[in-house]
């Protein structure tokens, strides 16, 4: 049917005296309204046939008039007989197109059997802008997103269905069910125009009020309401799962539901029937017909198709046995889902790239399932060539080197999943967009292309700021990660530094007026000698602290002031650390050798009356540690360990037994043993979301009960783990406790209450637990964040006297981490501890920290 009343309208130009010329206009499904009694021209009774000897378009702005002309399917030369269907159907095609609001074919003239003919035409507007009304501007913006039209465009009946019905599924996939949309256009003539107004009516939320579930017998009904994760009743309290009705999640909730009873042995268990009604107008009720049908076991497991080996091999392999549920889905995961100990693992890490197992459900018996796995085993195919594509900025041998699937090799699937993570955790590249296609080749062997896309990772630490009477206050530091020493003399490459060879370079300068400054400088190179992953580093620092009379700080600037006592400390540390074959090649073993020196003049820092003195510290240090952790930024599975040890030289066995010397010289060489735990494993839970449990152990002892505990290298605990500007950080462990206060967090002989001084002093022995949940808001190379929730506690003594690792300060709270390659990890959290601090700290108290560039340990 035409929206608009479409008029034929034949003009009569003949040559016929002036008082009996006429206008005749025919209305389609009209009676004919001649104008002059000249009917016999447009006279249904009598119709004529004419040759199209002219057809012009008028009328048109935009339109291409031949295009029109193709439409109507008229064309010159045609015998058309009017009025007739010729006639009809040409305007029909043209109001069918959506392109015009009005369409008049018109008779401009007739000579003998020629006929002239014009089509006068009125174009539809073209959208100008849309509008809306009725919601709010957050709301406006977000459907600008969602609702795709050009401006310019044509404005048919088609954009306008379609644009109320994606604002109209905007509304309903948020709860609003009774969203009412209209749109009205509104043209502006001068310009051919038009402003879309899309007023919108959302009503209210719709929530559930009541979920049944009949048929239900076997199954807890608190299972089922657990699995329909975002379809939940109405209830009191309800925060994180709303309760309103969304179409699209509750035929997500029904599927995870069938799922549910499938993993339970119900492989029959299907959603009979589910209503949806209403309750009132602000709520529904659902009600869903559940036939749960029987539980499935397995009878026996067969294997058809296997030469390489045997039945009774393969069935250890996917471990299922007689009488377990039947699981489909725990089915698929032993047989491909668990790289290195699957079934397709075993036949694909020894080059069967073209190896397929297909379960037959071969005999159905009661509730026993007899299954027989039929394996195509294909032949064996060997890697041809190894394709790199996308790494733009770090070299070829950089990344070739991480890539275990090498050419000659039998193909690999553990191989192939282990090259993903190692890619994944140089840093370089984003982890989400790692691909790995494997391309079979004609002669049986097959090429695999990696693509990669390299991300930002060098990062920058800077801050300033004028403290007054202190001076200067500020941070500059510098780290590039994949730097390139090799490249230094070559001008073209520094980009701003010369990059690509996977070396690392950080520099650090940090300052609090003339009270402190620290220097340090570290370089690492992972692969001495470029053929295999022996990772060598040399760092370098040096601390200066200086000491001022309080009450003249207040009084006169710093600049004309002279310290009451200073202290420095430098140090060099030389490193080698290789990867091992054994027990796996997931683990380390790093080896360091350290000096400081340390230089106090007049600074009572340290207790026992050292204020005066130079203190060296020679150290070697020895780390075993493995790491299978599958992305640095966001770790979602994993795992995580180191021991560490340092060892002094033990300088106490050569002293005779009844030295005691002044404190200068009693701490002139320093002597200890130091021993180091730290565990952290990651578990998806379900989704996104993340388990990460961390625990982590310090213990500082002394070669002989004559030589008391320096000192040097104790353990100071509590607050955020920032060392901290006046602090001697580089003779101390800095260890966060969220939820107390910085370095507050002390347990002394007896439990005495000391000050904050001999707490900041350190213990020699502590432990911390900690659980997290992890959910990732973004994932984005250029800002990784997360939100986390914790548990946590710890404890920090100092003596092994008073030591019990289960008399902790718990604490628990929540937090945020954004990783930017430019300024690395940035976390918040508030922490609530539970427990007291006597002379600190009170239970049940909050705190907020804040980090940067560092993880919490």
């Amino acid at each position: 049917m035409l929206k608009k009343a479409v008029r034929i309208s034949l003009l009569v130009a003949v040559l016929l005296p002036t008082s009996l010329r006429a206008q005749v206009r025919v209305g389609v499904g009209r009676p004919t309204t001649p104008a002059a009694p000249v009917n016999e021209f447009a006279n249904y009774a009598d119709p004529k046939e004419y040759t199209i000897a002219g057809l012009t378009v008028t009328g048109t702005r935009y339109l291409d008039p031949n295009s029109l002309v193709s439409l109507t399917g008229l064309k010159i030369g045609d015998k058309v007989r009017l009025p007739g269907e010729a006639d009809g159907s040409a305007i029909r095609k043209l109001m069918e197109s959506g392109l015009l609001d009005d369409v008049e074919l018109l008779v401009t003239k007739v000579d003998g059997s020629d006929i002239y003919l014009n089509v006068k035409v009125q174009e539809r507007p073209r959208l100008y802008r849309i509008t809306y009304a009725g919601i709010r501007k957050g709301e406006q913006d977000a459907l600008k997103d969602k609702v795709k039209i050009n401006i310019g465009k044509i404005i048919t009946n088609t954009i306008i269905k379609n644009t109320q019905l994606a604002v109209k599924k905007y509304f309903v996939d948020k709860g609003f069910l009774n969203t009412k949309v209209k749109i009205t256009t509104i043209p502006d003539s001068s310009r051919n125009n038009a402003t879309m107004r899309v007023l919108v009516d959302k009503g209210q939320k719709v929530k559930i009020n009541n979920i049944e579930f009949v048929g239900r017998e076997e199954v807890p009904e608190s299972k089922i309401r657990m699995k329909m994760k975002s379809t939940k009743e109405q209830r009191f309290g309800r925060l994180f799962t709303p309760s309103k009705f969304i179409p699209k999640k509750y035929e997500e909730d029904k599927q995870k539901l069938i799922e549910y009873y499938n993993k339970l042995g119900y492989r029959d268990a299907v959603i009979e029937d589910d209503t949806v009604f209403a309750h009132n107008d602000r709520s529904i009720n659902i009600r869903m017909q559940i036939d749960e049908g029987q539980k499935y076991y397995y009878r026996n497991v067969t294997f058809e198709g296997n030469y390489l080996y045997t039945d009774d091999r393969l069935r250890e392999i996917l471990g299922v046995k007689k009488g377990d549920v039947y699981n489909p889905e725990d089915l698929e995961k032993r047989m491909n889902g668990n790289p290195g100990q699957d079934l397709s693992s075993v036949y694909m890490d020894d080059g069967y790239l073209y190896y397929s197992a297909t379960p037959i459900e071969k005999t159905i018996e009661g509730d026993s399932i007899d299954l027989e796995i039929r394996i195509f085993e294909g032949k064996q195919a060997t890697i041809n060539r190894v394709i790199l594509n996308g790494n733009t900025k770090t070299s070829d041998h950089v990344v070739m080197r991480q890539i275990r699937t090498l050419p000659g090799q039998k193909f690999s699937k553990t191989n192939i999943i282990r090259t993903q993570r190692e890619l994944a955790t140089l840093g370089y590249f984003d982890p989400e967009k790692i691909g790995i296609n494997p391309v079979p080749q004609p002669d049986g062997t097959v090429d695999i292309e990696y693509t990669v896309e390299e991300k930002p990772n060098d990062q920058i630490e800077l801050s300033g700021g004028w403290g007054g009477f202190i001076g200067f206050v500020g941070t500059l530091g510098l780290s590039f990660n994949n730097f390139s020493a090799k490249n230094i003399t070559n001008l073209n490459a520094w980009r701003p530094l010369p990059a690509g060879d996977g070396q690392r370079l950080a520099i650090r300068f940090q300052a609090n007026g003339r009270q402190f400054q620290t220097y340090s400088a570290t370089f690492t190179e992972p692969w001495l000698g470029g053929r295999k992953p022996n990772a060598f580093s040399l760092s370098w620092s040096h601390t200066v602290f200086r000491s001022f009379n309080q009450l003249d700080l207040f009084t006169r600037s710093i600049r004309g002031l002279q310290p009451i006592g200073s202290y420095t400390n430098t140090a060099f540390t030389l490193g080698l650390g290789r990867q091992l074959k054994v027990p796996d090649d997931y683990f380390t073993l790093s080896n360091s050798i350290s000096y400081q020196r340390y230089n106090l003049t007049n600074l009572d820092l340290f207790f026992n009356g050292y204020r005066d003195g130079i203190s060296n510290n020679f150290t070697f240090n020895t780390t075993l540690a493995r790491n299978s952790i599958d992305n640095p930024q966001f770790p979602r599975g994993g795992s995580s360990f180191s021991l560490s040890t340092s060892l002094t030289p033990p300088y106490s066995v050569f002293r005779p037994k009844d030295y005691k010397p002044a404190a200068e010289d009693r701490f002139k060489w320093v002597e200890y043993h130091k021993w180091m735990f730290d565990a952290s494993w990651f578990q998806t839970v379900f989704g996104k979301l993340v388990l990460n449990a961390r625990a982590h152990m310090g213990f500082l002892g002394s070669y002989n009960a004559r030589t008391e505990i320096g000192p040097f290298e104790r353990f100071v605990l509590g607050g955020s783990g920032l060392a901290g500007q006046g602090t001697f950080a580089l003779a101390q462990d800095i260890i966060g406790l969220r939820g107390y206060q910085d370095r507050s967090v002390y347990t002394a002989d007896n439990n005495r209450v000391v000050d904050f001084n001999q707490r900041s002093q350190g213990g020699v022995v502590y432990n911390k637990y900690v659980m997290e949940l992890r959910y990732p808001v973004s994932l984005n190379p250029s800002a990784t964040i997360f939100v986390l929730g914790f548990l946590e506690g710890g404890n920090n003594w100092g003596s092994y006297r008073q030591y019990n690792p289960f008399d902790i300060k718990r604490s628990a709270g929540m937090g945020a981490r954004i990783f930017m390659p430019a300024f690395g990890l940035i976390g918040i959290d508030y922490g609530w501890g539970f427990d007291e601090i006597p002379g600190v700290q009170k239970k049940n108290t909050g705190q907020f920290h804040f980090t940067i560039g560092q993880q919490f340990r």
